[in-house]
């Protein structure tokens, strides 16, 4: 249950700020009472690591990278220790994404480069079929895109090409 305070701002039985507004495509909060784009993805959501794969990469092919990280993040909370980073770089790759569809282009270059950063390390033999190469090439490829620009932070970034597995 979530309640509203006096500040006008949704919290937790513990207190603490939950947004539960409905969200745009991008993640961007909308009026509450109003119909949201995305489907909200529960703070307390699980997902095994083969369901939060199929289901990140088809948000991404969607366009919903907003939605597909926090699906990974999801992934991440429950990640075992060696796999936490990896997690956290893809989440961190979609969430670059978002910035740059919402047309923050320094945040989303700078995100996309940490997350692949955090996914590199990997290597060939990821966990799971990660294409980490694959994910990297992508984050780095769309923030030198977005600094040079060759590409237009704003609703013209698709997510589709970032591809999570190895085919």
């Amino acid at each position: 249950m979530t309640t509203r305070t006096d500040d006008a701002r949704d919290r937790n039985p513990e207190g603490r700020a939950q947004n539960q507004r409905p969200r745009d495509r991008y993640g961007r909060p909308m009026p509450h009472g109003s119909r949201g784009e995305v489907e909200r993805v529960p703070d307390d959501a699980e997902f095994t690591v083969e369901e939060g794969l199929s289901e990140a990469q088809r948000l991404l092919d969607q366009g919903y990278a907003f939605t597909a990280h926090e699906v990974l993040e999801a992934v991440w909370k429950s990640s075992p220790e060696p796999e936490r980073e990896l997690w956290r770089g893809l989440a961190q790759t979609a969430v670059g994404v978002t910035h740059a569809q919402r047309g923050n282009r320094v945040g989303a270059a700078r995100l996309l480069r940490r997350g692949a950063e955090r996914v590199e390390p990997f290597g060939p033999n990821a966990p799971h079929g990660v294409d980490v190469a694959g994910v990297a090439g992508f984050a780095r490829g769309l923030a030198d895109d977005l600094d040079s620009g060759r590409a237009t932070s704003g609703d013209g970034i698709d997510p589709s090409g970032m591809r999570l597995r190895t085919a």
